[in-house]
């Protein structure tokens, strides 16, 4: 039964009775179980699986499925590493153009004539009190101006998190600035350009979160856009999220684009003498090998 609790070494006799060759120590079992756990595991191992009860596949190796979690980890902390830069340059960018055209209006993000309802009507839950407490320069602004309702926007989104920042830019109620910014990053259709963004932050949010990442397609098909060829036409997988993200960043600096490049390649290389994990890669990612 899936919902009783099972002992390191009944969960290491169900990995056996199942098939799997447990070709490490049964104490360094116990420290990967107890490290990473079943359950988590269960997401990496998932893809030997041959069958609903669990079997695998002849010759699913312990060590294999661990070498998938790294890769998955590893993958993770450098996407987040190099979206953040994305963040950072694209929330600057709407601050920086939508203070400057509404000079009169610091505040304009709770502004009705810059920003529509959608997001207005739900500022309490990304500005509040928590909001204020735990970020110490909006803290320090409030101590400061008694009387203000809110910081200037940039000083405040500087700390709403990249989902919010695109919302605000969703809401904002004239597309001459939205399509300023889209055309900055090379992209001069409007709707594809948010297209991509909701891809970045969907996959930034993914990451954050600890998510399984190897097997990712993203909720929609990400737009075709002039520079992005997609591998096998796939545009839900992860090495097309990839490439977006590689577009948006060589718009940025082309060398940060291509640090990313290369350390994704290694990355990828350092499993090439590993035929199954190498296919995972190929099948599950849709990478492929130069």
């Amino acid at each position: 039964m899936g919902n009783i609790a099972t002992s390191f070494k009944q969960q290491i006799e169900k990995l056996k009775s199942r098939g799997m060759e447990l070709d490490y120590p049964d104490d360094k079992i116990k420290e990967i179980l107890l490290d990473i756990g079943y359950y988590r595991l269960g997401f990496y191992w998932h893809p030997f699986e041959i069958d609903e009860d669990h079997n695998f596949k002849e010759g699913t190796r312990f060590s294999d499925v661990v070498k998938l979690y790294y890769l998955d980890v590893d993958l993770r902390n450098l996407l987040l590493k190099y979206i953040k830069r994305i963040e950072i340059n694209f929330r600057t960018k709407l601050v920086y153009y939508v203070s400057n055209k509404y000079k009169e209006s610091p505040t304009w993000f709770i502004d009705y004539n810059v920003v529509n309802s959608t997001f207005i009507s739900d500022i309490d839950k990304h500005y509040n009190d928590e909001f204020k407490s735990k970020n110490k320069p909006i803290k320090l602004h409030h101590a400061k101006y008694i009387n203000d309702k809110y910081a200037p926007a940039w000083k405040t989104l500087e700390f709403f998190t990249f989902g919010a920042i695109l919302k605000i830019f969703k809401s904002l109620n004239e597309n001459d600035i939205k399509e300023r910014i889209s055309g900055l990053y090379n992209v001069l259709n409007l709707k594809k350009f948010i297209n991509i963004m909701d891809t970045i932050v969907y996959i930034r949010n993914t990451c954050a979160h600890s998510g399984v990442i190897f097997d990712l397609n993203t909720p929609k098909g990400i737009s075709i856009i002039p520079g992005i060829t997609f591998n096998e036409n796939n545009r839900s997988s992860l090495d097309s999220t990839i490439k977006v993200i590689l577009y948006i960043l060589d718009k940025i600096s082309n060398g940060r684009k291509n640090d990313l490049e290369r350390q994704i390649d290694d990355l990828f290389m350092e499993q090439k003498g590993n035929d199954i994990i190498k296919g995972i890669i190929i099948e599950k990612i849709g990478y492929k090998y130069k």
